[in-house]
């Protein structure tokens, strides 16, 4: 793919997400209650949409390892709640204090902050009520294994802890080490995830280091494009408010490294991605693709 050549994949990426939504929100139970407020916030975070990377990922890794299709989605619909529900949560005053998200308002400024974060619960608990259905695998031990992973990525050994050190970092100049830990946990994580549920899915744990090692740079890849956006993008394509890190404060690897440097670390860190996806030849193509595309895209 030439440089800057990115529309297949931004077309498949548009109808891989239009096509995931609608099996994402099948997932959301519509209870009779006095009051259907809850199911209408949870539908309103899945309604407003977004890239779906981290089960795009999944399920083009469970694709080259030949994992039955069924599981993979079931699991991509575990990860992808799992980040709706972080963002929920992340919009909140209490965090990052956000009005926009994706270019919508945010859940707590549609409904009210105790419903959003009722909306967040709802959301991670039901993931993995997914995932522990014997419909995502028939092996009760590849469950639980599938489980354990997604509870250390996303609780306080992953996405919270990293979560909790970005909210540290608003008050403390951190250095480039502590960035990368804060980044490695709040970001990485659910991308560990992403890219090793498949490694579970198909009994190939041998294939966990590659995969493990894959999303760590593609994480951090990530992170840093996001950290370019909010100094380089424009707030339309974006989707939400941008210059949010250097008004609060926050070092980032950009703002340590400077811009120049943070893309060629970037480029560097998606080239050795895309290395170690060889092996797999030509059936890798369009996961090498979508991997360039992290540090390609405008939002």
């Amino acid at each position: 793919m030439g440089k800057n050549d990115f529309s297949d994949i931004k077309f498949f990426l548009a109808e891989f997400s239009s096509k995931f939504d609608k099996h994402l929100q099948s997932f959301i139970p519509k209870k009779e209650f006095f009051s259907n407020r809850l199911y209408d916030a949870m539908n309103y975070v899945i309604r407003v949409g977004g890239k779906r990377l981290r089960p795009i990922f999944l399920i083009e890794i469970a694709n080259l390892l030949g994992v039955k299709k069924s599981y993979s989605l079931r699991t991509a619909v575990s990860i992808e709640l799992i980040h709706c529900y972080s963002l929920v949560h992340d919009d909140l005053p209490a965090m990052d204090n956000d009005d926009l998200r994706r270019g919508h308002k945010t859940c707590h400024k549609m409904f009210d902050d105790a419903t959003a974060i009722l909306v967040g619960d709802a959301l991670q608990t039901l993931a993995f009520e997914i995932i522990a259905d014997k419909k995502t695998h028939p092996s009760a031990e590849i469950r639980c294994m599938l489980i354990k992973e997604l509870a250390k990525s996303s609780g306080m050994s992953g996405m919270v802890k990293g979560q909790m050190l970005d909210l540290v970092a608003e008050k403390k100049k951190l250095n480039i080490d502590e960035i990368l830990e804060l980044q490695k946990l709040k970001t990485g994580e659910l991308f560990r995830f992403s890219c090793i549920a498949s490694c579970y899915l198909n009994n190939e744990l041998k294939k966990i280091k590659t995969f493990s090692k894959f999303s760590k740079n593609l994480g951090l890849a990530f992170q840093i494009k996001d950290d370019l956006l909010d100094v380089e993008g424009d707030e339309i394509s974006v989707g939400k408010k941008i210059n949010k890190d250097s008004q609060r404060g926050k070092e980032t690897i950009v703002s340590l490294l400077g811009n120049n440097k943070a893309k060629e670390y970037s480029e560097k860190l998606i080239f050795e991605a895309i290395k170690l996806l060889e092996p797999y030849g030509k059936k890798a193509q369009r996961l090498k693709n979508l991997t360039d595309f992290i540090i390609s895209r405008n939002s």
